[in-house]
C-alpha cells in the first residue's frame, strides 16, 4: 500500500509540474481531489478499515492529499506570476501622449468655503490655527467649562476611543485618567492656542469634527470653523461688528441683517445665537434683504467665560475675549443653494461637477470670495 501511494504521489506531482496552463492544472486537481477524484476515493475507504488499518493508512492517505494540494497551489502561483509578467511585458503606456479627455477634478465646496473664510478673516487680522482631531477629555470638555453631567459628554453624542492619562495632569500629583475621543468641536484648538501663546490672540480654527448623528442636515463627521479673540477691553460690540463684517463679506451682500438672540453655552457668558435674515425668491430662501421674510440660525457665539480664561492660565480681570463657531458645511449649503448635507461625503462626480469649483477660482476680497 505504501509503495502504491508513493507511486501515485510521484505520478500526480509530475502531471502537476507539467501543467502548461491554469486549465490543465485544474484538470489535474479534479482528477486527484474532485468529487470523483482518486484521492477522494481513497479517503472514502477509511471508514471501511479496521482501527488498526486506519491508524497506519490514514496518515499516509492524508499525507498524499496534502502533498498534492500543496503542489497544485505552488504550480498555480507560478503560472499566475508568469502570466502577470507576460502581461506587464506586453502592455505599454506612452506617458508622452496627450490625455484623451481634460481632467475632471474640481475643488470641493467645503474646501472652497474654507479658503473663503481664511481670506476674509486674514483681512481682519486673524491667523489660522489647527489642532489634533483625537483629543483628551480635558481639552474637549473640562477646560471649556462643560460639566461632568453635561449631555454632550454622553456616549450617544461623543465617539470615545480609549482610556488614557489626562494631558493636563500627566506627571503631577493630581494625575488622573481621562478618555481619548474624537473632538466634538474645534474649541480644543482655542484652548491649546491660549495655553501656548501669549495674548493678544486672534485666530480661526477650521477643521473636521465628529458627533454621533446622521440625517439630511447632520453627519457623523462634519466641518466646523471657530473664532477666538483674546485681548484687553474686549466687549460684545467687538463681537457683533466682527460677525457682521464676516457675514457680509462671505455672502457678498451689503443688505445683510443679523439678529442676536440670548442663548447658553458653557464656555461663553453671555452667549448669543446669530440669525441671518433671508428673503423668498421663487419659493427659495436667499440670504440677504433689508426687510427679511424670515430668519436662519447660522452660528453661536459669546464672550469667553471667565473659567475658560482661568483654565488656560490667564487672568480674566486683565484679559477678555469673544468666541464664535459655525458649521462650514452649513455655510456652503446656505450660500450655494444645497438642500442635503449627505452628498457632501458621497464622492459623486456628478454632484461635484454641478457644485464644485475650478482650481482657478481662488477666493480674493478684490475679485470676490465666491468666484
Amino acid at each position: 500500500m505504501t509503495e502504491d501511494l508513493n507511486q501515485m504521489r510521484d505520478h500526480m506531482l509530475t502531471a502537476i509540474a507539467a501543467a502548461s496552463g491554469l486549465d490543465a492544472l485544474d484538470a489535474c486537481r479534479v482528477e486527484a481531489l474532485g468529487k470523483q477524484g482518486t484521492i477522494t476515493a481513497l479517503l472514502k475507504t477509511l471508514g471501511k478499515m479496521t482501527p488498526e488499518e486506519r491508524l497506519v493508512q490514514g496518515p499516509q492517505i492524508q499525507g498524499l492529499r496534502e502533498a498534492v494540494a500543496n503542489g497544485i497551489a505552488e504550480r498555480k502561483a507560478t503560472l499566475e506570476r508568469a502570466a502577470l509578467d507576460a502581461r506587464l511585458a506586453s502592455e505599454t503606456l506612452d506617458m508622452t501622449l496627450p490625455a484623451d479627455a481634460t481632467p475632471a477634478g474640481t475643488i470641493h465646496p467645503v474646501s472652497q468655503v474654507m479658503d473663503e473664510l481664511a481670506e476674509i478673516f486674514a483681512d481682519l487680522g486673524f491667523a489660522v490655527a489647527t489642532g489634533p482631531e483625537i483629543e483628551t477629555d480635558w481639552h474637549n470638555f473640562t477646560a471649556l467649562n462643560i460639566p461632568e453631567t453635561h449631555p454632550a459628554r454622553a456616549m450617544h453624542d461623543t465617539f470615545y476611543l480609549q482610556q488614557g492619562i489626562d494631558a493636563k495632569t500627566a506627571g503631577t500629583a493630581d494625575e488622573k485618567t481621562t478618555f481619548s475621543l474624537l473632538r466634538t468641536h474645534t474649541s480644543p484648538v482655542q484652548i491649546r492656542t491660549m495655553l501656548s501663546q501669549k495674548p493678544p490672540i486672534r485666530i480661526i480654527a477650521p477643521g473636521r469634527t465628529y458627533r454621533s448623528d446622521s440625517d439630511a442636515t447632520h453627519t457623523p463627521m462634519f466641518h466646523q470653523v471657530e473664532g477666538l479673540v483674546i485681548d484687553k477691553g474686549i466687549t460684545l460690540g467687538h463681537l457683533k461688528w466682527t460677525l457682521e463684517t464676516f457675514v457680509k463679506a462671505f455672502f457678498e451682500r451689503d443688505d445683510i441683517v443679523l439678529r442676536l438672540r440670548p442663548s447658553y453655552f458653557p464656555f461663553t457668558e453671555p452667549s448669543v445665537e446669530i440669525d441671518v435674515g433671508y428673503t423668498l425668491v421663487k419659493g427659495k430662501r436667499v440670504v440677504g434683504g433689508a426687510e427679511p421674510d424670515g430668519w436662519l440660525e447660522i452660528l453661536g457665539s459669546g464672550m469667553v467665560h471667565r473659567k475658560v480664561i482661568e483654565a488656560c492660565g490667564l487672568d480674566p480681570d486683565e484679559w477678555q475675549g469673544f468666541a464664535f463657531g459655525c458649521g462650514i458645511d452649513r455655510l456652503a449649503m446656505l450660500k450655494y443653494g444645497m438642500d442635503d448635507l449627505r452628498p457632501f461625503f458621497d464622492g459623486d462626480i456628478r454632484w461635484l461637477k454641478h457644485y464644485g469649483f475650478s482650481s482657478l477660482d481662488v477666493p480674493t476680497l478684490s475679485g470676490g470670495v465666491g468666484a
